[in-house]
């Protein structure tokens, strides 16, 4: 099939997740730089992680107003969306997706960088909506950070749905956004689908150009445990949060991957290293 720039990617990409083989999605990866997974979510729990990530845009928009960083640019973004018990809980717990990801990362351990959520509003125009790449080394073949991308609206045309550039990933710098802006394809989608892209690939939200409808999504980064989250969540949780968690959602969370802050901390036997030594 073939597909012109800013064609919306419906048709090859509209399979069930379960008839897209490993050999395929490794060859997509390494070619495009991005796969679309549809369907991974029913209705019920597209629905409940539509409602919580709206809660907690509402709580991190408090503290961005607090703090005098409440910009335009800032519209809709929440990040770190963890520790409100509900849904977005159990999204960690429940991950999917998971053989997908060991496989990009060699089938080693992985953490989360970040967690969050993005609500395009019509008329707005986020931070999200400049070309950019989510990581600043570039690190060639060797994978270091992945992204997913859980679409909780349908993604469409008018409501803003991501755009992507192929094979951008295989550039050491960044193409310019004029090149960027005649290249880019767009991901259309249903609430459900999730798609996975290596986080050189350049891609950019677009402008919702609906009248009142927000297009939501969830936005996650993994990266090799080495590598440093956007916020400590051991220090972030209380600890009767972190406690509810499940071992597989602890290890995402980076809790087997921190650092000691002292010395008693340091020197202990190796079952109780911070850093574990199966993480690499």
């Amino acid at each position: 099939m073939s597909i012109s720039p800013r064609t919306n990617l419906a048709a090859r990409d509209g399979l069930p997740a379960a008839a897209i083989s490993a050999e395929e999605s490794a060859f997509l990866m390494r070619a495009r730089g991005w796969v679309l997974f549809p369907g991974c979510l029913p209705d019920s729990g597209v629905r409940a992680l539509g409602q919580e990530c709206e809660k907690a845009y509402e709580a991190c928009r408090k503290v961005q107003e607090k703090n005098g960083v409440a910009t335009a640019s800032m519209e809709g973004a929440a990040h770190h969306v963890v520790g409100y018990g509900g849904a977005l809980d159990r999204f960690l717990d429940e991950l999917p997706l998971q053989e997908e990801i060991e496989r990009y990362f060699d089938d080693g351990k992985y953490i989360i960088l970040t967690y969050g959520a993005a609500i395009n509003p019509p008329g707005a125009r986020p931070y999200t909506c400049k070309p950019h790449r989510d990581v600043r080394a570039y690190t060639g073949d060797y994978h270091l950070s992945l992204n997913m991308l859980v679409m909780l609206d349908d993604f469409t045309a008018e409501n803003g749905a991501t755009l992507i550039l192929d094979g951008s990933h295989h550039l050491p710098e960044p193409p310019s956004t004029a090149l960027f802006e005649r290249h880019a394809r767009q991901i259309t989608g249903k609430a459900g689908d999730i798609v996975l892209f290596n986080s050189l690939v350049v891609h950019s939200a677009a402008p919702n150009r609906t009248e009142s409808s927000p297009r939501r999504c969830l936005t996650l980064c993994f990266g090799r445990p080495y590598v440093k989250p956007q916020i400590d969540f051991s220090r972030y949780l209380p600890q009767d949060v972190q406690d509810r968690f499940t071992p597989f959602a602890r290890q995402l969370l980076g809790f087997n991957a921190r650092v000691a802050a002292s010395l008693e901390e340091y020197y202990q036997p190796m079952e109780r290293w911070m850093f574990k030594s199966d993480q690499r």
